[in-house]
């Protein structure tokens, strides 16, 4: 198929009649890579929900994004969390009324999404486990697999998804430290560092159930390896969300 000629009218910006909408925040830091990839999948999604009504660059979301290094501590959060909220508290401050709404690039700080509903906030928080919950409502599966840092895929006191175990069955994962260093990997030596999607596809290959949840900011960025799973992104899930929010 030939491509799409791009039509002269409507790429004539001096015709075009420029429409505001409402902006939208990303907090990120843990990591920022993870940051992003949420605006790549904000800016694809858009693209792609606009179809050949897309003009280009004054069609694109608006985006702020904070990137804080110290939101890093996550990973090992049962011994960090009051010093990570701290940053986060601090991040949220600084972006509240500059957005109409925004969520936290990281599965594992969603955690904190009790205290943030309770801040008296001017923009709406989208939290990554309303998203999945609602995700797991409408596909109607019954049996997943969550992976993630080793404090969301235990599904303890940890995890922002704990109490999801009312909504949808989950297989335990089995390769726990595994997969934990393996994200820490990711986050040190990047995407692009050789055997990280091996290992990922053979951790893929000991999980039964055949849909996956990727609850982990890290793990889409590997995802692109032949599996007979379906994988869920659950970033793409809440980009989807935060576009809903722009309409």
């Amino acid at each position: 198929m030939a491509p799409r000629k791009p039509n002269a009218e409507s790429t004539d910006l001096s015709r075009c009649d420029y429409v505001a909408r409402p902006r939208l925040g990303i907090i990120t830091g843990s990591g920022p890579e993870a940051g992003m990839d949420m605006w790549a999948k904000l800016l694809q999604e858009n693209r792609r929900r606009l179809g050949p009504a897309f003009r280009g660059d004054i069609d694109a979301p608006a985006v702020t994004i904070v990137s804080d290094p110290e939101l890093g501590l996550s990973m090992e959060l049962e011994k960090t969390a009051e010093t990570v909220w701290r940053a986060l508290h601090a991040d949220i401050l600084a972006l509240d009324g500059q957005v109409a709404a925004f969520s936290i690039a990281c599965n594992t700080l969603n955690l904190f999404a009790g205290r943030i509903r309770d801040l008296p906030l001017h923009s709406e928080f989208i939290s990554f486990r309303d998203v999945l919950h609602e995700y797991l409502q409408r596909s109607g599966v019954e049996r997943v697999c969550l992976l993630g840092a080793r404090p969301v895929a235990e599904l303890g006191e940890w995890s922002p998804y704990s109490d999801l175990r009312e909504a949808v069955e989950f297989e335990p994962v089995v390769q726990g430290e595994p997969l934990h260093q393996l994200i820490y990997d990711i986050k040190v030596f990047g995407a692009a560092d050789p055997g990280v999607r091996s290992r990922f596809a053979e951790l893929l290959a000991s999980i039964e159930s055949a849909t996956v949840l990727l609850a982990c900011t890290e793990l889409p960025l590997v995802a692109d390896i032949v599996t007979d799973k379906t994988l869920v992104d659950v970033t793409q899930l809440v980009a989807e969300a935060m576009l809903d929010r722009c309409i």
